[in-house]
């Protein structure tokens, strides 16, 4: 099993930045990749970005530019830097982990832009 746990979302003002921090335990030797998905209310879940092994990163076309995913091996943790945000950007970001083949998520954090 790996755990994953958030931090790093709260309330911020159009064009403000956050960082998002999802730490991993349990298993996470061999975590393959790690990532961060978002749901709005009343929209479905959707990619936000991803980071494999390797280091290779993909990322929605709507936040390429403005986030970047980052991992700390040693520390098994994955960032998401979030710069230039927009009202659209509310949701609650979750975090990702597949290892092996088998999916773990984290609870999810809330991040909310509005003036």
């Amino acid at each position: 099993q790996v755990q994953l746990v958030e931090s790093g979302g709260g309330l911020v003002q159009p064009g403000g930045s956050l960082r998002l921090s999802c730490a991993a335990s349990g298993s996470s030797v061999s975590i393959n990749a790690m990532g961060w998905y978002r749901q709005a209310p009343g929209k479905q879940r959707e990619l936000v970005a991803i980071i494999i092994t390797g280091g290779s990163t993909n990322y929605a076309d709507f936040v390429k530019g403005r986030f970047t995913i980052t991992r700390d091996r040693a520390k098994n943790t994955v960032y998401l830097q979030m710069n230039a945000l927009k009202p659209e950007d509310t949701a609650v970001y979750r975090c990702y982990a597949r290892r092996y083949g088998v999916e773990f998520w984290g609870q999810g954090t809330q991040v909310t832009v509005s003036a």
